[in-house]
Formats: C-alpha cells, sequence, structure tokens
C-alpha cells in the first residue's frame, strides 16, 4: 500500500513538473438531453471556441444523442434532476497544464454540461478514435436485422412442429 502510495505521489510530481509543456488531453462531455438541438449546438461550439481559445483542438466529436448506461442525479436550485440520456460529444486538444486548468473550470462552471471527465491522452490515441469512429459510422446496423431474422426463423420452426 504505501508503495502504491509513493508511486501515485511520484506520478503527481511528474505531472507538476511539466509546468507549461504542452500536453495532450480528452474532454468527454455530456450535455442536458433537454436542450433543443440549435441549443445543443450552441453549447457544444461555446466549448469548442473555450478549447481552441486555450490551445489547439486536435480531433473531435459532435454531439449526438445517446441513452445513458445509468441514470445521473444531479441537485439543481429547482430540485434534483434525473438523466437517462444526453448528448455526448468529446473534444481532443493540446494546451498547456495552466491552460488545462482554466478549461476544466470553465466545464465545470457550465450548467448545460451534465457531467465530463478530462483525460490524459496522445495525439495517436485521438487520430485512432476519429477513425474507429469513421469505420463505426460506414458500417451498417445488422444486429437488428440478426435478431429479426432469427426470430423469424424461430417462428417458422415453431409452426413446422405444432403442424
Amino acid at each position: 500500500m504505501a508503495k502504491d502510495l509513493d508511486l501515485e505521489l511520484r506520478a503527481d510530481e511528474a505531472l507538476e513538473d511539466a509546468g507549461d509543456e504542452p500536453r495532450v488531453y480528452e474532454l468527454g462531455f455530456h450535455l442536458d438531453p433537454e436542450l433543443p438541438v440549435e441549443e445543443v449546438k450552441k453549447a457544444y461550439q461555446a466549448v469548442r471556441a473555450l478549447i481552441e481559445e486555450k490551445g489547439t483542438i486536435v480531433a473531435e466529436g459532435e454531439p449526438i444523442k445517446i441513452p445513458l448506461a445509468y441514470t445521473i442525479s444531479r441537485q439543481e436550485v429547482a430540485g434534483r434532476r434525473d438523466f437517462d440520456s444526453a448528448y455526448f460529444s468529446w473534444i481532443v486538444y493540446e494546451t498547456s497544464a495552466t491552460n488545462h486548468a482554466e478549461v476544466i473550470s470553465a466545464a465545470g462552471a457550465n450548467k448545460q454540461i451534465v457531467r465530463f471527465i478530462d483525460l490524459l491522452t496522445t495525439k495517436d490515441a485521438a487520430r485512432h478514435s476519429v477513425e474507429m469512429r469513421e469505420i463505426a459510422m460506414k458500417m451498417p446496423e445488422h444486429a437488428e436485422d440478426a435478431e429479426a431474422a432469427a426470430g423469424a426463423e424461430l417462428d417458422a420452426a415453431l409452426e413446422n412442429v405444432a403442424v
């Protein structure tokens, strides 16, 4: 346990020693699903503009509405809000540690962002992610077709058994 703590402290020191040397980060965030589509685009563009002002954008994924794996609850002035879906987006950017802190602070203060995560990454990983997304978008969805075909086969088999 002490060894793990020592390794963690060294990792923290290495990040602090990086100072204002540019690093690559990925900001993934969920936008409020109740926003109109125009407002979602504006909110995304505002985050993008802030990041562009503070650094260089390496790659990005525009907002798409997705169901969440679990309900996210957030306490607001009007009361608690539960989110079962959200507009997910991500931006990979290169910036200094100082500017990175400002981006994180702005993301935390943005009330249109339901939740976000910021990771240290590489340009190569970001480019690979973009390539994988493009490939996935080009592929037709066979999952629903396969389920429908399996259901039809099962129905046909049951009819033959009953006859």
